[in-house]
């Protein structure tokens, strides 16, 4: 639940240095969100905050007695979960998004974050310490890729995927979220 705000901010965050000495809403400031799946025909940044919400995802989080892990496959395959474990959901094995100079995000391939259950391009909003949200042009997402012989490319690309369908079919890993199970006792409370 450590991903979870209650309520969203443009300026999530703020920056500190040595002094005792914080800045909040500085122009510099990034942030990422996770997008949802509604498409921009041509990205412009938004400084309307109703309809940068229309643009990010919305989540909850949900509490349960049991051990939550992702597993990824590096193929086209849903993982099996570990022996006491059942798959809660499966999905796409992402890894993290970057920005231009040194900013991104990801988080740890064994956290629920990184199994997606939808695939979409592209993946994040960037929102700026200025008060405006877009998808940025180099803004990347990196998503784990299936284990494949690369067959190299015009200038030692690799691989190239086009389309939405074969980008699922030969280029994405597959990953499924298990939660341990658990074992309920059964007390009789009513003995004669």
């Amino acid at each position: 639940s450590s991903g979870i705000n209650a309520e969203w901010s443009l300026r999530p965050g703020m920056q500190c240095s040595g002094g005792d000495v914080c800045q909040h809403g500085v122009g510099t400031d990034k942030s990422f969100w996770l997008s949802t799946d509604n498409s921009m025909d041509t990205p412009k940044p938004m400084n309307n905050l109703d309809e940068m919400m229309s643009y990010i995802s919305r989540c909850n989080v949900c509490g349960g007695p049991s051990k939550i892990v992702a597993r990824h496959s590096f193929d086209s395959s849903i993982p099996e979960c570990p022996t006491g474990f059942h798959q809660i959901w499966n999905g796409y094995s992402y890894l993290m998004v970057t920005s231009s100079g040194a900013s991104g995000g990801g988080q740890t391939l064994s956290s629920a974050g990184s199994c997606l259950e939808d695939f979409y391009l592209p993946t994040f909003i960037e929102c700026l310490g200025r008060g405006t949200c877009s998808y940025y042009i180099d803004n990347i997402d990196f998503w784990l890729a299936q284990t494949q012989d690369v067959q190299p490319g015009m200038w030692g690309m690799g691989n190239v995927y086009s389309g939405i369908a074969t980008i699922l079919d030969e280029g994405v890993a597959r990953c499924a979220v298990c939660a341990k199970d658990v074992r309920v006792k059964h007390m009789n409370y009513f003995k004669n």
